[in-house]
């Protein structure tokens, strides 16, 4: 099995394609092993230096300190991916996928899930990050990065520039978009 990685724009995340299914729900993130029952989520969870791991269906985004190189950790990291799914496990994580529930919204909310969903995750997801719709209130949207683009240098540029641009393109109402 070859375990790829790719560079993200932010230096201490990296991202890990492994060329099998990693997450069949919604993706999430996990930062501490306590909570999570998974030997690969806790196994790179316990690596010195390892802040937290973004799950999504075919990749997984690894968070590190600053203080430490990615020429230390990700051989171990590549090692317990390979030795997870060469023990004949398909999946990482496998759950049912998760309707988006869209019950008491908004129409205005419904078309930013929309945009969010179609437009611009696809793209926040190859840089191995997420963008999730918290709120939308006065024309202010609330949305929470995950994975890679959670303390990304480059993420208050790329919500400006990009998720609030197009949002307020295709939503008139739109005045601002801001992270939580």
């Amino acid at each position: 099995m070859f375990v790829q990685t790719q560079n993200t724009p932010n230096p201490n995340s990296l991202k890990f394609l492994p060329g099998k299914k990693v997450c069949n729900s919604e993706p999430f993130e996990i930062s501490d092993k306590n909570v999570s029952d998974n030997d690969l989520v806790r196994n790179i969870l316990s690596i010195n230096g390892v802040k937290g791991i973004f799950l999504a269906e075919d990749f997984l985004s690894v968070n590190k300190n600053e203080n430490i190189k990615w020429d230390d950790i990700k051989h171990i990291i590549i090692s317990f991916i390979n030795e997870y799914y060469l023990s004949g496990k398909e999946i990482v994580i496998d759950k049912n996928k998760k309707v988006n529930e869209e019950k008491n919204l908004l129409d205005i909310e419904k078309k930013i899930i929309s945009l969010l969903e179609t437009k611009i995750r696809p793209a926040v997801a190859r840089d191995g990050g997420d963008i999730k719709f918290e709120n939308y209130k006065d024309g202010v949207v609330q949305v929470k990065l995950e994975g890679s683009c959670s303390g990304c240098p480059s993420s208050k540029m790329t919500l400006k520039q990009g998720v609030q641009n197009l949002l307020c393109h295709y939503i008139p109402e739109i005045k601002e978009v801001v992270a939580n």
